[in-house]
């Protein structure tokens, strides 16, 4: 019974830190963020929020991407050499800032849509496929594959 008991506490608290750990920004959905809140701007001003946001979401993912990457390290050397090493894990993660920028992202993009921006909206199209091969080396290079 000492035995179940013991298993059932190991297995209680791997659940606990892995649940801590941050999540990389690609496996964070966006936040609802209504269209109405650019409804007043022009292609221009839409444009400019754009470039704005979109900054502003790639210093934030990459912060993100380094918190999980850095958890991710903490739990395999504290799960396998030096238990210690799980209290390194990082609890400040910014997936609710991700999540919020993303929306506000597809907001624009709605927006952007309605008003034809062509000009915005093949930006767009652009940075997302920029977007996704960086993905795609950062994933590489921190050994994650992303789906």
């Amino acid at each position: 019974m000492g035995g179940k008991l013991k298993n059932a506490i190991v297995a209680a608290a791997a659940a606990l830190v892995l649940a801590s750990c941050a999540s990389q920004s690609s496996e964070i959905t966006a936040s609802y963020v209504s269209p109405l809140k650019y409804q007043d701007y022009n292609c221009r001003t839409l444009s400019n929020e754009y470039a704005r946001v979109l900054s502003k979401s790639s210093v934030v993912s990459q912060e993100q991407d380094q918190t999980a990457t850095n958890d991710a390290v903490a739990m395999g050397v504290g799960l396998i050499l030096f238990w210690p090493a799980l209290f390194l894990i990082d609890t400040d993660d910014q997936s609710e800032q991700v999540a919020m920028l993303k929306g506000e992202l597809d907001a624009i993009e709605k927006t952007a849509i309605t008003k034809d921006c062509d000009g915005l909206q093949s930006s767009i199209i652009e940075d997302r496929i920029r977007v996704q091969e960086e993905m795609k080396k950062r994933a590489a290079q921190n050994n994650v594959f992303p789906e």
